[in-house]
């Protein structure tokens, strides 16, 4: 397939949730490469971006594997050289837990998948990102000092280091590395923290997808 599309956007954790409705937002003006494990989701996604008019590639891989997110930032730079957009929306919510009751699986997977696969990704994007206008986005999910939150709460915050720390280095030179806060949306990441939550006075997801966009700048080209 032929892309023509003069902007492009890398979105992981593509197939559901903030991410999914970032790159249906971003599709009319960016061919978008979706990442996430679940085929069915990204095929959902891809359905709904050629419905308006989108073009989009579907990577189904585990971020957490080096050697796959090294092959597809080698084709990324191969096939267009250069990428416009990152958002990274992948995230692992673990059951909520006292801390002395932290189930070791699933802090091994919480860590793998906010903080290891975030310190590997940076270094293998970066070099993508080398338009004047480039960003790369993260999402602050703050919950430090909250009882049960430990494991996610320490993890997000090893991944807000990461952010943190490349957006100060990358400053002058860029690219322009975000960090947003969304609002509360009926996301099956919040549905596991808070069940039974009245989820009608929640966010919708699409909507605060478009907010965010406002809020990097690109959402003006989205108009219409």
């Amino acid at each position: 397939m032929t892309v023509t599309r003069s902007k492009l956007a890398l979105v992981t954790g593509a197939s559901r949730g903030l991410g999914a409705a970032i790159a249906e937002a971003l599709a009319p003006v960016h061919h978008v490469v979706a990442v996430a494990r679940t085929v069915g989701g990204l095929e959902e996604l891809d359905d709904r971006i050629q419905a308006r008019g989108g073009s989009a590639t579907l990577a189904p891989m585990d971020i957490t594997i080096p050697d796959a997110m090294a092959h597809l930032c080698r084709n990324i730079y191969d096939r267009w050289g250069v990428l416009d957009l990152w958002v990274h929306a992948a995230i692992h919510a673990p059951p909520l837990s006292p801390a002395d009751h932290i189930d070791a699986k699933e802090m091994t997977k919480c860590m793998a998948i906010n903080v290891q696969a975030t310190s590997v990704l940076i270094p293998m994007v970066a070099p993508l990102l080398r338009g004047e206008a480039a960003q790369a986005v993260f999402f602050d999910d703050p919950h430090l000092d909250e009882k049960f939150f430990g494991a996610y709460a320490a993890s997000k915050a090893g991944q807000m280091a990461l952010a943190r720390a490349w957006a100060a280095e990358s400053a002058k030179l860029g690219p322009r590395v975000r960090i947003l806060k969304p609002q509360p949306m009926p996301t099956a990441t919040r549905a596991r923290f808070f069940p039974g939550e009245d989820r009608k006075k929640l966010h919708e997801t699409r909507d605060e997808a478009e907010r965010l966009l406002v809020e990097l700048g690109v959402m003006g080209h989205l108009v219409n």
